[in-house]
């Protein structure tokens, strides 16, 4: 059976789902995307995602076609229609197709939005078995935008970053900017020095995380102590345990970053506990 997407208002098999050549998304990489993970059939942190989604429209001055509640809706019936138990929602908004390609933004009174989004089924995904070995991750220098922190669909250079870190035979890369560690490729980074959870403060610098937020706020109720501010690469290197966190992979250990092993070079007991709880408590609040 085919999978089925959504297109501006249709429900379609995946094979028939069409955007125009003009769409300024394929055209200018002019988008805002999210990714919110199905576990057990029901949505992960969904209103964390709605809100980051507007705030990522608002800073593009981009005009939302749907609300969050007809967002809502759709995530749940893509859910029912591909009978996704465990899986991620890919959502894609973009500033439409006017007809032509013009650097100059369309008016959003004549240019509708174009709104997509499919599933993607991942039997396993909160029972990864690579989370009970770590993973390991290159560095490499962050050359991306300035507006890190508005999640669009501008994903050449961490695509090119995955590709670097597999070709070295590893699992991801870090990103670091004057001798900083900024993030992940796709996900946000921390270490952990003498019990203490480091990792960079918000700002235009990295993506402000939904599952960064949630991680941070359980850990902080689990009375762990929390530090935001930069880190070097360096002290990434050095410290007892290092972690990401992300939609797709919730909290995942690093065992590796570039030749240093960290720790005892298996997943660390603050970064193990705090994927256990990551996924108790979010599965009770899923919808």
């Amino acid at each position: 059976m085919s999978r089925i997407v959504y297109v501006n208002g249709e429900y379609l098999p995946e094979e028939e789902a069409k955007v125009s050549i003009f769409d300024r998304g394929f055209l200018m990489a002019d988008g805002v995307y999210e990714v919110t993970s199905v576990l057990g059939g029901k949505l992960i942190d969904f209103e964390g995602h709605a809100k980051r989604l507007e705030r990522s429209l608002t800073e593009l001055d981009m005009t939302a076609p749907v609300t969050s509640e007809e967002l809502l809706e759709i995530h749940r019936e893509l859910v029912k229609r591909n009978a996704v138990d465990e899986g991620m929602i890919y959502l894609q908004i973009t500033r439409g197709a006017p007809g032509d390609r013009d650097f100059v933004f369309p008016d959003p009174e004549t240019t509708t939005g174009t709104v997509v989004l499919f599933t993607q089924s991942k039997p396993g995904l909160a029972d990864n078995p690579v989370a009970k070995k770590g993973i390991s991750v290159i560095s490499i220098e962050d050359i991306r935008w300035g507006r890190r922190d508005i999640k669009t669909v501008q994903l050449l250079y961490p695509s090119m970053g995955k590709m670097m870190a597999k070709k070295a035979g590893a699992d991801d890369a870090w990103m670091v900017e004057d001798g900083m560690v900024t993030e992940g490729t796709s996900n946000n980074a921390y270490i952990v020095k003498g019990g203490k959870i480091v990792t960079r403060n918000l700002g235009n610098e990295i993506l402000h995380g939904i599952t960064r937020a949630a991680v941070l706020r359980f850990a902080r109720e689990a009375q762990m102590q929390v530090e935001e501010r930069a880190f070097t690469l360096e002290e990434a290197k050095q410290a007892d345990e290092a972690f990401i966190t992300s939609a797709s992979t919730f909290v995942m250990p690093v065992v590796k970053i570039d030749e240093a092993t960290i720790g005892t070079g298996t997943p660390g007991p603050i970064a193990t506990r705090l994927r256990e709880v990551y996924l108790e408590e979010s599965l009770k609040a899923a919808i």
